[in-house]
């Protein structure tokens, strides 16, 4: 089990993170981005689970600037509140978040590499910092959505990335999956057929094969560039 800590980014600004630490000797650290739901438990229960994997892992509150605690579920609901928020800090004057997405890099990296991993929302972030932010050696994006978009596919990662995707995901078209793909052929693009959010057990799009897969493809990557 991990706790939260507070980080301080490059502004000033002080913002909640949740901290798992591996048993033993960190093999490297690991910033983990959530959805649009908050820190949630499926998102500490996901950090957990990679420090399990002897990761330190640190999974920094992007909702802070606009809305504190914020701990949503996956209701029609849930999902109208959480799209308010992020619509609010994708608002705010650049660099906004980057600055706490760094400031987490910063704090993992007393383990040594750092990588970073995130979903849906957390998933277009990753993609984000792995072209524009520093301190990483890796960057794993699970379905991000608008990463797909011809601006965000324009972008150059500084580091190797590995991108999941699913085949039914209505909120990123196959179609922007492949044109992504020919736009960035250094990425390492897999495709399951599944849906938005397939990772994420709390969700009736949960797929357990297509969860299983990936995340066994995100530790082979991790140990590859990271230890």
């Amino acid at each position: 089990m991990g706790q939260f800590v507070n980080l301080t980014a490059a502004d000033g600004v002080t913002f909640p993170a949740y901290v798992a630490q591996p048993a033993g000797t960190p093999k490297g650290g690991l910033v983990v981005l959530q959805e649009i739901f908050g820190v949630n438990s499926h998102i500490r229960a996901v950090a957990d689970g990679y420090a399990a994997d002897g990761y330190f892992v640190v999974a920094p509150s992007t909702f802070h600037r606009v809305q504190a605690g914020v701990e949503l579920g996956y209701t029609e609901a849930d999902m109208g509140t959480g799209f308010g928020y992020k619509t609010a800090v994708e608002a705010l004057p650049a660099p906004g978040v980057m600055a706490d997405i760094q400031a987490a890099i910063a704090h993992a990296s007393q383990a040594g590499k750092v990588a970073i991993l995130g979903y849906c929302w957390g998933g277009l972030l990753t993609w984000r910092a792995a072209c524009t932010l520093d301190g990483l050696s890796a960057a794993v994006p699970f379905y991000g959505g608008g990463m797909t978009g011809e601006a965000e596919a324009a972008r150059q990662p500084k580091v190797p990335v590995m991108a999941h995707f699913g085949d039914q995901d209505h909120w990123i078209p196959l179609d922007t999956v492949q044109a992504f793909q020919k736009a960035q052929p250094a990425v390492e693009v897999h495709v399951y057929a599944a849906n938005h959010g397939f990772n994420c057990d709390q969700r009736g799009s949960f797929d357990a094969a297509a969860a299983k897969l990936a995340r066994e493809r995100t530790l082979a990557f991790l140990a590859r560039h990271v230890g």
